[in-house]
Formats: structure tokens, sequence, C-alpha cells
């Protein structure tokens, strides 16, 4: 007891010597001096701690003696106590549950009744930004102290803001969001949990994250508990994909689990919330005749992609999506002009596995170069897919809408968009002949012009068009295409939008009932989404000459793949200043250029 701290008062002072770091005015309520009482004390401490080490393992217990008799109550299914005690069993938990399980519910469960029975113990949760952890865990708590009212009594504090969240409780120990970025860095926590785990950045991770847990809690008497999970991470997602370091991870821990290394991993598919009431069977009916892979991830927990033979690691995708500013249309300057810009469109025409409709996907590539004119980004600042049924004429129009809108000119000397790049094979022969005609919008009678080929001898209805389309031949590029997409990616020069959740305060406010620029946004967050699944479903194919790729499911398209990769393919041949110095004539002319 020598080693404590001196009293800064004599009303600190007590016959037992104790010093309390988190309560420095704390007095015993056992009277020292009532040999009656002290007897009670002596006679009951063994119980007493037994109780306390039972609900310690046992925490769905606890749960069950604070639930009120009275008013809203919730009942834990077998499932749930499952999951509470694993998480003060184990010191590396992952739950791979479907929406609806309550997965993030018993996280925070657990963090709280850990902050209750660990003085002065600081825990965290974190997920891919603070706003997202903050809006995850205010929910879950609102309705913690609903269903267990008393708990408010060990709560001093609970303040929330759009991006930071903080809970104190009486006995010091403390809950916070954490960002996974840089400005982590050097904090110290000694438990966390990683909500949506799979979109979470490895590399970030790992290096600002993960060292943070590494300092364990010390009791009040200076010592560290062996029997406390310091330095625990516990991870809560749907599944994500098969080509990913979150793969890897629970792989990891399901070997480690096998091995009894002290991981577990807990996963269930939609019947488990079924069963237990938790989830309606019209939610998963209509989740079912939705978007396939998002079924797979989120109901049926199904890791998706190619384990074999992918054509790359698909966190190098989540982990480019940075972009936080959508942009609908070409943006302007403080003085009103148009930015100085380069966009190139990738555009391709296929017929879907799925329905019997052609299906067009249009990306839009805007180009960041340096002050020596070498180019830093290329962004994909926006994905449109057009309606099913749409005739060429139809998409033709739209391209050319899209066009304007992103500052191209007639006057090419004086456009923004440089080239119009468009799989010419079979099916998109007949959209480029439609772009080859003048055309009139029939929706606001605007003259939307003629457009020539850069690269062909096709001819146009109207002489002297301005040559915005590059006739695309993919056949024995195969190689080199996807060469040069894995390149862009690798090099982390291309850059994709993040989830509509995360750049929709980006946009202008408008008091329209329908704002149809948020509409629009939405669209382009999502098929950036669908890009990357698309990515993920693919896996690459030797042939007799070079290398291609496959669908690993043939239900899911790669039109939004083909159609960036064509854009980039032509960015890297016309518009890379360090790669077309060293690009020899003959390559350029087996490229049909």
């Amino acid at each position: 007891m020598s080693s404590y701290p001196k009293y800064q008062d004599d009303n600190m002072k007590h016959d037992h010597d104790r010093y309390d770091v988190y309560n420095s005015a704390f007095e015993t309520p056992i009277d020292t001096q009532d040999p009656k009482k002290m007897s009670l004390l002596s006679n009951n401490i063994k119980k007493w701690t037994e109780f306390c080490a039972f609900l310690k393992w046992m925490p769905d217990i606890y749960f069950d003696m604070v639930t009120p008799k009275d008013g809203q109550r919730i009942f834990l299914d077998l499932y749930q106590r499952v999951m509470l005690r694993l998480l003060v069993r184990f010191p590396q938990n992952y739950f791979c549950n479907p929406r609806g399980s309550s997965k993030t519910m018993i996280g925070v469960m657990a963090q709280y009744f850990v902050a209750i029975t660990e003085p002065g113990i600081t825990l965290s949760i974190t997920a891919s930004t603070k706003e997202a952890a903050v809006k995850i865990w205010k929910e879950k708590h609102d309705e913690i102290i609903k269903f267990y009212p008393s708990l408010k009594d060990e709560i001093v504090s609970a303040q929330f803001a759009k991006d930071t969240g903080k809970v104190v409780f009486q006995n010091g120990s403390v809950i916070d969001n954490l960002a996974n970025a840089q400005n982590s860095k050097g904090l110290r926590r000694r438990r966390g949990n990683l909500e949506e785990s799979a979109l979470i950045d490895k590399d970030l991770y790992d290096d600002a994250i993960e060292p943070i847990f590494n300092i364990p809690r010390t009791t009040m008497t200076g010592e560290i508990n062996p029997t406390e999970l310091n330095g625990q991470i516990n991870r809560f997602s749907t599944s994500g994909y098969k080509n990913s370091d979150e793969y890897e991870k629970i792989r990891q821990m399901v070997r480690e689990m096998i091995e009894c290394e002290g991981s577990f991993v807990f996963g269930s598919d939609w019947f488990i919330p079924i069963h237990f009431k938790r989830q309606k069977k019209s939610v998963i009916d209509k989740a079912r005749k939705g978007n396939v892979v998002r079924f797979r991830q989120n109901y049926l927990l199904e890791w998706i992609g190619a384990s074999d033979g992918s054509l790359l690691n698909i966190s190098k995708l989540i982990k480019a999506r940075t972009l936080t500013k959508i942009e609908l249309e070409c943006q302007k300057d403080k003085k009103g002009n148009l930015e100085l810009s380069e966009i190139v469109f990738g555009v391709d025409v296929a017929r879907s596995a799925s329905q019997s409709n052609n299906k067009t996907a249009i990306v839009v590539l805007k180009i960041i170069r340096n002050l020596k004119g070498s180019i830093r980004q290329i962004q994909l600042i926006n994905i449109v897919v057009p309606p099913n049924g749409l005739n060429f004429k139809e998409q033709s129009i739209i391209i050319k809408k899209l066009f304007y809108k992103y500052g191209g000119n007639s006057d090419l000397a004086k456009s923004r968009v440089k080239a119009v790049v468009i799989d010419g094979n079979v099916i998109g022969r007949g959209l480029i002949d439609r772009l080859l005609e003048d055309v009139t919008d029939p929706d606001t009678n605007e003259e939307l012009g003629c457009w020539d080929t850069i690269n062909t001898d096709q001819k146009t209805e109207v002489e002297d068009s301005p040559k915005i389309v590059y006739d695309f031949t993919a056949q024995g590029l195969n190689g080199d295409i996807i060469t040069q997409f894995l390149n862009y990616v690798e090099s982390g020069k291309l850059k994709l939008l993040k989830s509509f959740e995360d750049v929709k305060d980006s946009l202008p406010k408008n008091n329209n009932i329908i704002d149809e620029n948020e509409i629009l946004a939405e669209a382009a967050c999502l098929n950036t989404q669908l890009f990357i699944d698309e990515v993920a479903n693919l896996r690459l194919k030797k042939t007799t000459n070079s290398i291609t790729v496959e669908c690993v499911v043939k239900k899911i398209d790669k039109d939004r793949y083909s159609a960036t990769a064509y854009a980039l393919f032509y960015i890297f041949l016309f518009m890379e200043k360090e790669e077309l110095e060293n690009i020899e004539e003959p390559y350029m002319l087996s490229a049909g250029f």
C-alpha cells in the first residue's frame, strides 16, 4: 500500500488506507468500527465475490435481473444469450449474422455490461467512419435505456453528436467512438467493437487502430487481472467478398477456433431471426427478388466472389471509395466558369444474362493532373445505367445529354469531355450508328447534334461532325485491358464514390419535396457498389493467346466493369503523358489506333 499516492486532505483518509483513482472520495458502505457489520461483511464476502464472478460469466442473467417487471420489456432469445456469453468469455469474436438478428444491439449491451463490472475501463466502437459508428451506437443506446431503465443509474453522462459519442459511467468507465483513420494513432483503449468490419480498410486499421488496444487495464490496486480480456476486439458484420482481407481474417479466426486458440466465430443465416420472430418472412421474400448479391450477403451470409483466380483483392476497391462529393454535372469555379477538367465516358452495351432487354452502362471518369501534367487521380464520379427496354436511339439521347451536362462541346478544343469510348462489338454497333445521327431531345426540343468517330471511317449523317465517339474493339486486347485496369487500382489512382450516407450532406439543399439530384446521386452511389460487386464476381481465365475474365455467378453481369476498363485503357493509351512516350508504334497499331 505504500506505493499509493498521498491523500490530498484528511477527509480522504480511512482506516483501511484505500485510495481509489476513479473515485477519490470513496467511502465504504460498511462501518469498520461496528464489529457486527464487519462480521456481516466477512461472513458474506465469499458469496458476494462468487455472485459477481457468476454474473461476469453469465451476463444475460444480469440483464434478466435488471429487466423491469412492468412497462416495455425485451426477452433475450437463446442465440442472443449465447452471443452475450461469448463476448465476455473469448478474447476475439466474429459475429457474421444477417440483418435483423440484433447483433449490434447485443454488442453494445455487452460493452455496457463490461463498463459497469470493470471500473475505469475504456472501450470503443469503430466503424468505417465516425459518423457511421455514432449513428449505429446512438440508436442502440436509446433502446437499452428504454428496456433497462435502471442502467441510467450507472451512467453519469451520455453525449452524442454527428461524429462523436461518449458515455461515462459512475465507476469511471468510458465508452467512445473511434475513427478508422490516422488521427486515432496514439490513443489507448482496453477493448473494442468493429461494426460492419467487412467495410473497414485493413491497412489503415492495422496501422492506426489495432495498436490502440495493446495496453491492458490495471485494477485499483495497480495490478493487471490475468483473467481479464484485455485487448479484446469483436467484429460484427454481414458477409463480404471472398477475395478480400476480411475473408482471410474470418478464415484465420475459424482455424484458431478449431485449435482452441481463443477465437470464436458465430455465424447464421436468415433462418435464425425468422425462427425467433425477430424478422418478417415478407422482408426476406422482398429481398430475395431484389439484388442477388445483396440478398446473398445480407441474408444468406455467403461470401461472394472467386476464392481462387480472382481478378484482384476487392479490399483495394473498397479502400478506393474516398470521394465524398457528388458531381452530376461539370463543376464551376468561384467566377462561374466551367472547371478545367478532362472527362472520359466509357460505355458498354450488353445483353443481360437474366433479362432479355439490352442493358447499357455509362461511366464518367474525371482526370486530375499534377502541375507537370501527369495523371494523379482518375475519379469515377458517376455511373448511369438506363432502364432496360430502351432502344438505341433513346440510349443515344441519354449519352448526348450527359455529354453536355459534363461540359461537352462541339468545339473539341473547348470540350471538357474528350471522348466517349464505346464497345463497338456486335450489340454496341447499333448504339454507335445512332450516335452518328442528328437527333433532337423529344422532352426539351433541344438539338443534341450529330457525332463522328475518332478512329474509323464510318460515315455520319452530317459531314464534319465533331469526332467524339471512340469505337473500341476489345478483341485480342483483353490481357492488356485487364493489366491496365489492375494497374490503376493497385496504384491507388482510381477513386470511387463513398456510400450515399457518407456523401448526401455534400448535395445542395433543395426545398422540393422530391429532389431529383438526390435521386440521381443515390443511384450513382448504388451503381458504384454494384461495380464493386461485379469486379468481385470476376476471375481470371486463360485463353490460347491471352487472358480474359469470366463471371463466377452468371446472374451477375459485368457491364459496369467493362465500361470502366475500356475508358481506363483509352486514358492509358492517349492521355498518360509518361506512358505514351514509352508505347511502341507496333503496339499502337495492333490495338487498332
